[in-house]
C-alpha cells in the first residue's frame, strides 16, 4: 500500500492530538509527516515537505485556513477541511465539492473522506474544487457569482449558478441545462441538488424538475400549471408543488 504523506494543521493541541490518534487507529494508508499549530509553520512545512494530503482547520487565529491557502504559490495536494459547524461554510464546501469534517470528527466519516482523497490523489484531480471553494469564499456576499462544481463522467465541471436554467431528473442522475453551454449529466440524484440549491432561488416544481426562479418568464394556470423558462422550455408544475412555487415566486419577485 502506497502511503499518503499527510500534514495536520490545527491551532488547538487537543484537536491535533485527537485527529492524529483517529488517523493512526483507522487509516493505515496515512503517513503523518508533520503536525502544525500555526499557519506560518504550516506554510513552511507544506512548501518543504510537499505532502499528498493536508487536514486543515479553518478557524485559526491571525491567519485562518483560507488565508493560508491564498498565501501558497501553488496547491498541488489534496485537502480535507476540519471545522466547527457553520451554515454558510458547509454550504460553500458542498457547492465546491470539497471534503470537510465537522468537529468532533467521527471515525466513519473520517475514513470515507480519506478514501475519497486517496482516489483524487491517484487521479490527480482536486485543485479545481479548491479553486472553486476559494472563489465562493471571496464572493460570499454576491450570490449571483457563486460557482457550483458538478461531478460528471468526465470528472468535474464548474459553472456559475446563474447560468443554470433548470435541472432535470434522469434516474439516479441529473441533467443540468444552461443559458450558454451544453447540458451536463451530473452523477448525483436530483434530490441532492434540490437541497443544495434551495437557498439560491431554485425550487422543485415537479418530481423531475428543479427550476431557477431567475429564469422563470411566465406561469400558466392549471391544476398544477406550468412555467415557461428563459429558453422557452415549458416545465410542468405538479399539483402538490404549486403552492410552494407561488410562495417562492412572491418572495423572489416581490408581488
Amino acid at each position: 500500500m502506497k502511503k499518503i504523506r499527510t500534514i495536520l494543521i490545527d491551532d488547538e493541541p487537543r484537536g491535533l492530538s485527537s485527529l492524529q490518534k483517529l488517523l493512526q487507529m483507522n487509516c493505515a494508508e496515512i503517513d503523518i509527516i508533520s503536525c502544525c499549530g500555526h499557519a506560518d509553520d504550516a506554510k513552511e512545512k507544506i512548501t518543504s515537505l510537499r505532502p499528498d494530503l493536508v487536514f486543515l482547520d479553518i478557524a485559526m487565529p491571525e491567519t485562518n485556513g483560507f488565508e493560508l491557502l491564498q498565501k501558497l504559490p501553488v496547491i498541488d495536494f489534496e485537502i480535507i477541511f476540519v471545522t466547527a459547524h457553520s451554515n454558510y461554510m458547509t454550504q460553500a464546501f458542498r457547492f465546491s465539492a470539497v471534503d470537510y469534517l465537522l468537529k468532533p470528527v467521527e471515525e466513519d466519516l473520517l475514513t470515507e473522506a480519506v478514501k475519497r482523497a486517496g482516489k483524487r490523489i491517484e487521479e490527480k484531480g482536486g485543485s479545481l474544487q479548491i479553486e472553486t471553494l476559494l472563489h465562493n469564499i471571496r464572493h460570499k456576499n454576491t450570490p449571483q457569482k457563486i460557482k457550483l462544481c458538478i461531478p460528471s463522467i468526465r470528472g468535474f465541471q464548474v459553472v456559475e449558478i446563474n447560468e443554470i436554467i433548470y435541472c432535470e431528473a434522469s434516474s439516479n442522475y441529473t441533467n443540468f441545462h444552461f443559458t450558454n453551454r451544453p447540458s451536463i449529466c451530473a452523477s448525483k440524484a436530483i434530490h441532492e441538488y434540490e437541497e443544495l440549491l434551495a437557498d439560491s432561488n431554485f425550487v422543485r416544481v415537479h418530481k423531475s424538475f428543479v427550476v431557477n426562479l431567475e429564469h422563470v418568464k411566465e406561469y400558466i394556470r392549471g391544476e398544477g400549471g406550468s412555467v415557461i423558462l428563459s429558453n422557452n422550455y415549458e416545465v410542468e408544475v405538479s399539483r402538490r408543488k404549486k403552492d410552494m412555487l407561488m410562495t417562492r415566486m412572491k418572495e423572489y419577485y416581490k408581488f
